[in-house]
């Protein structure tokens, strides 16, 4: 339901009169939360409730605005990235039962995180157990008939151009260390790793010269073919996720004109009725099978896509999570197949 302005504040609740369900997207609520507010809901049920994991941010503003008799969150990352996540979380459900954010980073995220003080952890944990309900997709008392998810790593040399490349830049890096100090010397470390994880990709990611994107230059990239080769054969579809959309990018137009594999590619851009149309294209028994390639944020939540049982991580994030529930687009309720990670 989109609706803007002052004047369809009576149509709105009108329409939420003659419906049990109001379905709204998080953007939405945001752009529109006056007049969320001017409803009083029975319910209030958050998917994916890792969104409002930032209690500074608009999004999770607008949320925690709404009247509510009952709150539910559900997610499967309650903590992604710290434990402030689980505050924000904790703060919607039932707001001040963990304390102010200030209280509860003196009392549980600073000891926890930094001094790993089990003391407080068992405390944090006796407090938040009774309003938690968790579900694991690897209990087979909750799920009997999900397959297993097999995952492996696989380790790739460096090509001779992307060997020298890297030595280049950690030689370089060396150097400028030397000069730099407090937050200008993390800064440099950072955008160092990001070059480093560049060259690792592909040499052309890192030079953006338009130069050849092939196997040849990459042994990540010669591996990762290898891979889909063998899954496509015996008629499995993958997924395929990298952080860069044009990484993403070479890597559709490659299988697609290289390889002529079926390949479809979603990233943070792309329409949504395109989007909708290459989901149910690549779920369709009466497709072929195929690769669908994914940037990370885009296409790691939010969508089913069980028709693939390989599900391949071209390039790593840096927070484990974020990785699980892309993988989890295919390893999850509907899947048929063994889940094979890499």
């Amino acid at each position: 339901m989109a609706v803007k302005g002052r004047k369809t504040q009576r149509p709105l609740n009108a329409l939420c009169q003659g419906y049990d369900i109001v379905i709204s997207s998080y953007n939405l609520v945001r752009k529109d939360a006056a007049l969320f507010k001017s409803f009083a809901w029975r319910r209030l049920v958050l998917d994916e409730a890792q969104m409002i994991k930032n209690p500074a941010a608009a999004q999770t503003k607008a949320i925690n605005s709404l009247s509510a008799t009952h709150r539910l969150a559900l997610t499967g990352t309650p903590v992604e990235n710290r434990l402030q996540d689980l505050w924000s979380i904790f703060n919607f459900l039932n707001p001040g039962y963990l304390g102010k954010q200030a209280q509860f980073r003196k009392l549980y995220e600073l000891p926890i995180q930094r001094d790993n003080n089990v003391k407080q952890s068992t405390i944090l944990k006796k407090l938040t157990q009774p309003f938690v309900l968790r579900r694991l997709k690897t209990d087979k008392t909750i799920i009997k008939d999900l397959p297993d998810k097999i995952e492996n790593k696989q380790y790739c040399n460096l090509s001779k151009e992307q060997a020298a490349l890297y030595e280049a830049v950690v030689r370089d890096v060396e150097q400028k260390l030397e000069q730099e100090e407090g937050i200008a010397r993390q800064g440099l470390m950072l955008s160092t790793l990001m070059k480093l994880k560049q060259i690792c990709n592909h040499p052309m990611q890192y030079l953006q010269d338009g130069s050849a994107f092939t196997p040849e230059r990459s042994h990540k990239l010669e591996r990762l073919v290898d891979m889909l080769a063998e899954a496509l054969d015996a008629g499995d579809s993958v997924l395929v996720f990298s952080q860069f959309t044009e990484i993403g990018d070479y890597l559709s137009r490659y299988l697609n004109r290289e390889k002529h594999y079926p390949t479809y590619y979603l990233h943070g851009g792309t329409q949504r009725n395109k989007r909708e149309q290459m989901i149910s294209d690549f779920q369709s028994e009466s497709t072929p099978p195929s690769v669908f390639v994914l940037s990370l944020k885009a296409g790691g939540v939010g969508i089913t896509l069980t028709r693939a049982s390989h599900v391949f991580h071209f390039d790593r994030w840096w927070n484990p999570a974020v990785e699980n529930q892309a993988t989890d687009r295919a390893f999850r309720i509907g899947q048929q197949k063994k889940c094979v990670c890499a």
